[in-house]
């Protein structure tokens, strides 16, 4: 059995799209036909090696997406053939497998736990959540990361609270979802940062307040003239960026918490005043929103599925796998607001 996938061959080059052959099933695998996948800027840093040389190259890519399960390996318990499921990275319910190895012309291609950018996926059981069958599969290609991460984040990171204020630097997939779960909490204000009109424009149809373009102002400056000296309760960078990550503790308050979700190239430090985190101010790296994908996963289907939780409205464009390279590009350059989804399969 043979399908397309999107490998990364080489660092800081485009995805070569080759057909590979599926490994057999061992304990714990699930063979999931994808139906839809997000791109997270998770894949970009790969892609750039932004945490240094990829030593698994060629390997595939992509940790959010919907899929129909084809067939279950030995032990598996939580999903059966037929069922829709989110493909997500956050370990959920079931069993941990060995990561697979698939076959093509350009010799082995390994991969993770979970892969998305592939019309057949070998996937860990614990890598997947079934949800209804009708629900759909774009939509449900968000809560593989950028909803379970965004909501978690408010939830378990910032533990947010009804009428504190919070910022959002960096307002892409996670970031608009920040925005969402903030609207959702009851904060104010909720103020939405980012180098892009488009994406800013999103982020207030989902609740953001005030929205600041960091390129046409100084972003310090506007935030801090919103809410004073005192500072914000809660201050999100998504970016990863260490003069962004700086500003965002700054700007948070003497009792307030500052939350990482963008990562750091590697080699670059950010540097922090800390004699505050010894008394109430906290900064906290977010893995994922710590969201249990088992739990969260069918609350956010259930609040979607009764009109109040918009997850459409945070797709900005879909793409065909065949153009995964040209919805790259479009993310870099700004030029979509909203998670890029892919439809791998032609099937809905």
């Amino acid at each position: 059995m043979k399908g397309l996938a999107a490998i990364l061959v080489q660092q800081k080059a485009a995805l070569a799209l080759e057909e590979v052959e599926i490994p057999r099933l061992s304990l714990g695998q699930v063979l999931v036909k994808v139906l839809s996948s997000g791109i997270c800027g998770s894949q970009l840093g790969e892609i750039d090696g932004v945490k240094g040389p990829d030593r698994f190259l060629p390997h595939l890519l992509g940790h959010e997406g919907t899929g129909i399960v084809l067939e279950c390996g030995e032990g598996v318990s939580t999903v059966r053939p037929g069922d829709k499921v989110v493909l997500h990275w956050r370990k959920g319910a079931g069993l941990e497998s060995t990561t697979p190895t698939y076959q093509s012309r350009l010799g082995p291609v390994r991969a993770g736990w979970v892969t998305t950018f592939n019309e057949y996926a070998v996937v860990s059981e614990n890598r997947l959540t079934a949800i209804d069958g009708d629900f759909d599969p774009d939509s449900g290609a968000l809560l593989g990361c950028a909803v379970t991460t965004g909501f978690g984040v408010i939830n378990n990171d910032a533990r947010l609270k009804i009428g504190q204020s919070i910022a959002v630097i960096g307002v892409g997939g996670v970031g608009l979802s920040v925005v969402q779960g903030a609207a959702m909490a009851c904060a104010f204000p909720i103020v939405a940062v980012d180098l892009y009109d488009n994406r800013l424009a999103l982020a207030q149809k989902l609740g953001a307040t005030h929205a600041i373009h960091a390129a046409q102002t100084d972003p310090e400056t506007a935030m801090r003239a919103i809410v004073g000296d005192g500072g914000y309760d809660v201050a999100v960078d998504t970016t990863g960026n260490v003069k962004l990550i700086e500003m965002a503790y700054r700007l948070t308050g003497a009792r307030g918490r500052t939350v990482l979700v963008g990562v750091p190239p590697k080699g670059s430090a950010a540097a922090i005043y800390t004699l505050p985190l010894h008394f109430e101010k906290r900064l906290v790296g977010s893995h994922g929103g710590q969201c249990r994908p088992e739990f969260d996963i069918p609350n956010y289907v259930r609040l979607a599925k009764v009109g109040k939780l918009d997850l459409a409205a945070s797709i900005g464009k879909r793409y065909p796998l065949l153009d995964i390279n040209r919805a790259i590009d479009d993310m870099r350059c700004g030029a979509i607001a909203g998670r890029a989804i892919i439809r791998v399969s032609g099937e809905k």
